[in-house]
């Protein structure tokens, strides 16, 4: 049976009133020895764990450290959020003690990666002071709870902005908050991610977007909340494990979520051929098709209407959408603008091109999340002739000849970046029109379908 907060506290203070009339029989104990058991004690009632981490319905402070990729705060109970030192207060009676209990957290989906972790905002989750009236008073008390979570990091690349962000707050947010509205609280955003997202977190809550940001800039405003969410839930690249939260949600549901940020109609677009979406690398990166001109007219002969996609930072996501949307087949190079699939239509197709070495990532990265996402999913191998590094390595040398054993089993930076930074592609197109013929088919037969 569950016990509830008020029960356990009732019982914890009487359990401390039993125990100070004992200890105060023997003078040889102190005054500082019972009040350190009474701050144990309370220390205790305000991290239990038992609960599952979307349980709010017992501790008042609980932090989930036992996770790989994240570490995941709840806070059931009035707080106060200070936006001047990022930290949340427990306006608790219950919980107040003149030594409060101290929480931190950086509300990053990436706790595997110190590098990176240590430029995200920690942030401050304690119990209140003995005396509540120290707290600064409410400025604005909210009705719905908060869920905080930082948009540092990697934020930028769209791929790491899925990843990070919006697909763990997807699953944070119907793991804690399925059936309620919540108010999102946002550390440390760049001044172009609000407006770049700003429908896409309209999605997920009708409030007004909360903003931390940094010492110089931060609001002098304190917000109240019935309850909070800190740091965001991650079920690995580009996951959502419907196993893993109480409504069952996928990544199908997700890509619903993203229909209801962008509200696109396709139903009057028409085409008398399968509209294929060729993402093209460009500028000053790596793994560009080195003979893009030639590949393109190659699809064009195989039937497709070809539409070449080359997004930025200043893309707008809804035009994006509709774009891809509207579209029955995607293909590209292996890199952070394929995570623009998300936005195909279940059931299209999917076509990724796989550089010499890069065959672990794209299996993480886009394979795997595409089936998840049931699109027609095709790869293309890229074999040694066909990559730019057959130009700086002999094909004898270990990192042509066997990738694996060069670049380990585990992420080297250094031996990655080989794969990722040194090579570029120039496709054999009749090898290659195989493949897309296959595509062709598969997205005719949805085209037809879907008329």
């Amino acid at each position: 049976m569950k016990t509830t907060s008020k029960s356990y506290s009732v019982a914890v203070a009487a359990l401390v009133i039993v125990l100070v009339m004992f200890l105060g029989l023997f003078s040889s104990v102190s005054n500082d020895s019972v009040l350190q058991l009474i701050r144990s004690l309370r220390f205790s009632q305000g991290t239990r764990t038992e609960q599952a981490p979307h349980d709010m319905t017992s501790a008042a402070i609980t932090c989930d450290r036992s996770h790989t990729n994240y570490d995941v705060c709840s806070i059931n109970g009035s707080c106060n959020l200070d936006t001047k030192t990022g930290t949340f207060t427990l306006m608790d009676p219950t919980f107040a003690t003149s030594a409060p209990f101290v929480e931190k957290i950086r509300p990053y989906a990436r706790k595997g990666d110190e590098w990176v972790m240590s430029m995200i905002k920690e942030l401050t989750l304690t119990s209140g002071p003995l005396d509540l009236t120290l707290l600064r008073s409410c400025d604005i008390t909210h009705d719905s709870p908060a869920v905080v979570f930082s948009a540092g990091g990697y934020t930028g690349s769209i791929y790491h902005d899925f990843i990070d962000c919006f697909i763990p707050l997807f699953i944070t947010a119907n793991s804690y908050f399925p059936d309620r509205d919540f108010i999102l609280v946002v550390v440390d955003p760049k001044e172009w991610w609000m407006p770049k997202y700003v429908d896409l977190l309209g999605a997920f809550s009708k409030h007004k977007t909360i903003l931390l940001l940094d010492k110089e800039n931060a609001s002098s405003i304190t917000h109240c909340f019935p309850s909070a969410v800190v740091g965001l839930i991650s079920h690995g690249h580009m996951r959502v494990n419907p196993s893993q939260i109480p409504n069952s949600k996928s990544l199908v549901d997700f890509h619903n979520l993203l229909d209801k940020a962008f509200k696109t109609n396709i139903s009057t677009l028409k085409t008398n051929k399968p509209r294929l979406i060729f993402v093209s690398r460009y500028g000053n990166v790596s793994r560009v098709i080195l003979n893009e001109k030639e590949v393109k007219e190659m699809l064009e002969d195989v039937g497709f209407e070809v539409i070449t996609f080359r997004p930025s930072k200043k893309t707008s996501l809804r035009e994006a959408y509709k774009l891809i949307k509207s579209s029955h087949a995607m293909v590209g190079v292996h890199g952070a603008a394929l995570t623009h699939f998300l936005f195909l239509r279940p059931g299209l197709v999917f076509v990724q091109v796989v550089p010499v070495g890069l065959d672990w990532a794209a299996n993480t990265c886009f394979e795997k999340p595409a089936k998840a996402m049931k699109l027609e999913y095709i790869e293309y191998s890229v074999n040694v002739g066909e990559s730019s590094l057959v130009e700086k390595y002999s094909r004898d040398d270990l990192v042509l000849r066997d990738p694996i054993a060069f670049r380990g089993l585990g992420w080297n930076v250094t031996r990655m970046n080989v794969y990722l930074k040194e090579q570029d592609v120039r496709l054999n197109v009749n090898r290659f029109t195989k493949r897309m013929n296959k595509a062709y088919e598969k997205a005719k037969s949805f085209m037809d379908i879907d008329r």
